[in-house]
C-alpha cells in the first residue's frame, strides 16, 4: 500500500507474463499497472535506484477489462475475456482443444491483449507470448532463479539482505552477477536457440520481440515478486539464458510469503502445476541449497519418480547439510532419480555436451557419471 502511494501516476499499461499451453488449455497471466515501460540501462546510482523503486512501487489498476486474442497458427482464432482483480492481475485459462494441436517441435506462439483505459480513455494493445512444447518433445527443464542462475549473496536472513541491498534496489540487469557456467549448462540442457523472427536485445520492450525457442522447454519457479518479471527477462536475454514462463509470487507482508514456508510451498505448488499440465514430459529439476529447493524436489521425486529425469543442486551456502536436507537428498536417491550436486555447473555441462544432447534415453547415466566425477573422455570411452 505504502509503495503504491509513493509511485508516480503513469499511463495504464498491461504487462503480459509468458504463458504456456498444452493441446487442451492455454494459460496466460498479466498485470495492469500505472507505469511507463521500464528502461534497464545502467546510468547513475540515483537514476538506477529510481528505476528499481518504480518496479517495486507499482500502482495496480483493478477492474480493467482485458481481451485476449490467440491465433492457433492454423487459421483458428480463440478469444477470451478477463477483468483485473484488486492487485491488477488477470489470468486466462482458455480451452483450445481440438483446434490447436501442438506442433512437432517446441515453439513460441503469439497472442494479443487489448483493453480500454479507464474513464473512456484510449485503447491499448500488447503482444503476449505462449510457450508450446512440441508434440515430439519428451523432456523439459524446471529451474529456480536466485542463486541458481542469478547470484544474490543472500542466504535467507535479514542481515544478508541488508548487506546486499544495493544489488536488489540499485543494480541493472547488466550489472548483476551470472552464476558461473550457467549459460553453458542451460544451453546444454535446453538446446541451442533456433532462428527467431525477433531479436534478443535486452534494451527492447518485453512485448516488442519474439523469444527464441529451445529444443526443450524451460520453466522457472522463483520466490521473487511479479514486479521483477521484466527485470529477470532482461537479465536472461543479456546472458544468453533460455526464456520461459516464470512462476513468481504476489508478495504480501505475512509469514506465508516472507517466511521460509513461502519459498518451499510456492515452488512445490508451481512444479506440481507444470507436471499436471504436461503429463507426457519428464523434467530435469535445477535449484540450489540456499532456500528449500532440495526439500521441494524431494517431495516431487517421491510423488512422481517416473516423471523426474534428474535433479541438479548448486552448492552455495558452503555449509554441511542439515538433517532435514540430508533426508531430502536420500529420498531423491531412494526414488531412483539421478542426483548431482556441486558448486560449478561447468563440470556438469561437460558431461551433457559429451552426450551429443541425446537426453531422451541417456540423461540418467550422464548425471550419475557426473556426480561421481568421471572425466568426459572416460565416459565417451564407456559408450563406444
Amino acid at each position: 500500500m505504502l509503495l503504491g502511494l509513493l509511485s508516480r501516476r503513469g499511463p495504464v499499461r498491461v504487462q503480459p507474463f509468458f504463458g504456456y499451453r498444452n493441446a487442451e488449455h492455454l494459460y496466460l497471466g498479466a498485470r495492469a499497472i500505472r507505469a511507463r515501460e521500464p528502461v534497464f540501462e545502467a546510468r547513475s546510482f540515483w537514476r538506477d535506484f529510481a528505476t528499481m523503486l518504480g518496479q517495486y512501487a507499482s500502482r495496480e489498476v483493478a477492474g480493467l477489462a482485458v481481451e485476449l486474442e490467440y491465433d492457433c497458427a492454423n487459421g483458428k482464432v480463440i478469444m477470451g475475456d478477463g477483468v483485473t482483480g484488486p492487485e491488477g492481475f488477470v489470468r486466462f485459462d482458455l480451452p483450445i482443444a481440438p483446434a490447436c494441436p501442438p506442433a512437432p517441435r517446441t515453439r513460441w506462439e503469439r497472442a494479443v491483449l487489448r483493453w480500454r483505459c479507464p474513464d473512456g480513455g484510449e485503447r491499448g494493445e500488447v503482444s503476449a507470448y505462449i510457450l508450446a512444447p512440441g508434440g515430439e518433445t519428451r523432456m523439459g527443464i524446471i529451474s529456480d532463479v536466485d542463486d541458481t542462475i542469478l547470484e544474490t549473496g543472500i542466504t535467507g536472513n535479514f542481515r544478508a539482505i541488508a548487506r546486499n541491498w544495493k544489488r536488489i534496489f540499485a543494480q541493472m540487469p547488466s550489472e548483476r552477477v551470472l552464476v558461473p557456467g550457467a549459460t553453458g549448462f542451460f544451453t546444454a540442457l535446453g538446446g541451442s536457440a533456433e532462428a527467431a523472427h525477433g531479436s534478443e536485445q535486452a534494451g527492447e520492450a518485453i512485448g516488442a520481440l519474439e523469444p527464441q525457442a529451445r529444443v526443450r522447454p524451460v520453466f522457472y519457479v522463483s520466490s521473487s515478486p511479479w514486479n521483477l518479471f521484466a527485470y529477470l527477462v532482461a537479465f536472461k536475454r543479456e546472458r544468453g539464458l533460455p526464456l520461459g514462463p516464470v512462476m513468481l509470487r504476489d508478495w504480501g507482508f505475512n509469514r506465508r510469503t516472507l517466511g521460509k514456508e513461502g519459498h518451499g510451498s510456492h515452488k512445490l505448488e508451481s512444479i506440481r502445476r507444470i507436471l499436471a499440465t504436461f503429463q507426457r514430459l519428464r523434467f530435469v529439476l535445477i535449484g540450489d541449497d540456499t532456500q528449500r529447493d532440495l526439500l521441494a524436489f524431494a517431495s516431487i521425486a517421491r510423488e512422481h519418480p517416473d516423471r523426474i529425469a534428474a535433479v541438479f543442486i548448486r552448492e552455495v551456502a558452503g555449509e554441511p547439510l542439515a538433517e532435514e536436507k540430508k533426508r531430502a537428498k536420500a529420498a531423491i536417491k531412494d526414488a531412483g532419480v539421478p542426483f548431482w550436486t556441486g558448486s560449478d555447473y561447468r563440470l556438469a555441462a561437460q558431461f551433457l555436451e559429451t552426450a551429443g544432447l541425446d537426453f531422451e534415453g541417456g540423461v540418467e547415466g550422464l548425471v550419475r557419471t557426473a556426480s561421481e566425477g568421471q572425466v568426459p573422455g572416460d565416459m565417451a570411452n564407456e559408450r563406444s
